[in-house]
């Protein structure tokens, strides 16, 4: 392959280094490698991989990766959702396993040490996957932005990879009642997720232990393990400094999933493909983000300037319980108190 002896095109070719292209086809290797045929000869592991690599980076068509590649489009299609599906199974287990109490401390810390937000452990949030209209689903894949699509629902850390993806939700439904309705939102709802035991805010040990939590926007429910903004436009200075700092933080789920849609520039246009082969494409997407920034770290053109958004706008839905509620007063009291406020943040008030 010629390629190789060019480190700087193969990693703009297929939007990972020659080491973790080599890392990654011996995983899979083994799962897509078929056999020959008196007929013909098996297309080769490193080619189905090549092959698909190429679609995640480009989002053409299979027509014109038929012109390339030198295959037939029906071939094409089967094999990038086939690949898609080892290579989610092949390194799902290790890049994006379901974390561990250890493994949520480190979150937070992370959290903590980048965005200053105590006790995070994760941003949420739902991007939508833009379709082509599928075949007799009437209005269900359709979305209040007035495209197709299916959503992709994620929980990300502060290094921008994703924790926990849930993939293929209709487009018309909102992101408040696909999480609630996704395994780990029923889990977290009902208070059984393995989160860590309530624990002091940093400079605060003389305090009230407080829970860890997710931080998302206002489209989801209030929980004692979920934050999202106080609602309304006319809010008091503590409530709009502390929905500053949770924007702040929050941006993260946001930067990740512009940086995956820039790296993966499939999901630029429309997949012109069944739900079922997006939903492949999709989870295979967000593993191998997860996998190519852990060896390979970051390329400036593909991370995305996220600008912090405008929650004072929009109103949030109600029904929190007491215990949220006073949780959340309770990190608002403490980003207003003077030993743990940001230098900068009450700018936002001018």
């Amino acid at each position: 392959m010629t390629l190789r002896f060019h480190p700087d095109e193969f990693l703009k070719y297929y939007r990972m280094s020659i080491s973790s292209f080599d890392e990654l086809l011996l995983r899979v290797k083994h799962r897509l490698q078929k056999k020959n045929t008196i007929l013909r000869d098996s297309i080769p592991p490193e080619e189905r991989l090549s092959v698909t690599l190429r679609y995640l980076a480009t989002g053409t068509n299979f027509s014109s990766l038929h012109f390339d590649f030198l295959m037939g489009v029906s071939t094409i299609a089967k094999v990038v959702n086939e690949t898609c599906m080892v290579v989610w199974d092949e390194l799902q287990p290790t890049e994006m396993a379901p974390p561990t109490q250890e493994n949520w401390l480190e979150i937070a810390d992370g959290f903590y040490n980048i965005t200053q937000f105590p006790n995070c452990v994760g941003a949420v949030d739902g991007k939508h996957i833009r379709l082509q209209c599928p075949k007799n689903s009437g209005t269900q894949y359709y979305n209040y932005k007035n495209f197709f699509s299916l959503v992709l629902m994620a929980i990300c850390d502060s290094n921008y990879c994703f924790t926990i993806i849930d993939v293929g939700s209709f487009g018309k439904e909102s992101d408040c009642n696909i999480f609630k309705q996704c395994p780990f939102g029923k889990k977290l709802y009902a208070d059984k997720i393995n989160f860590p035991q309530d624990k002091c805010l940093p400079g605060d040990e003389d305090g009230v232990a407080q829970p860890f939590v997710l931080i998302a926007d206002e489209a989801f429910a209030l929980n004692k393990h979920l934050l999202r903004p106080f609602p309304g436009r006319t809010l008091n200075d503590n409530r709009r400094i502390f929905n500053y700092r949770l924007s702040r933080a929050r941006q993260k789920i946001e930067c990740t999933f512009g940086i995956l849609s820039n790296k993966w520039r499939v999901f630029h246009s429309t997949l012109l493909v069944t739900p079922d082969v997006a939903v492949s494409i999709t989870k295979a997407a967000c593993v191998l983000h997860n996998f190519v920034r852990r060896r390979d770290g970051f390329n400036f053109e593909d991370t995305v300037s996220c600008e912090m958004p405008d929650i004072s706008e929009r109103i949030g839905v109600g029904n929190a319980s007491l215990n949220a509620k006073d949780i959340r007063e309770y990190f608002a009291k403490y980003f207003n108190n003077p030993k743990h406020a940001l230098s900068w943040q009450n700018k936002v008030l001018g």
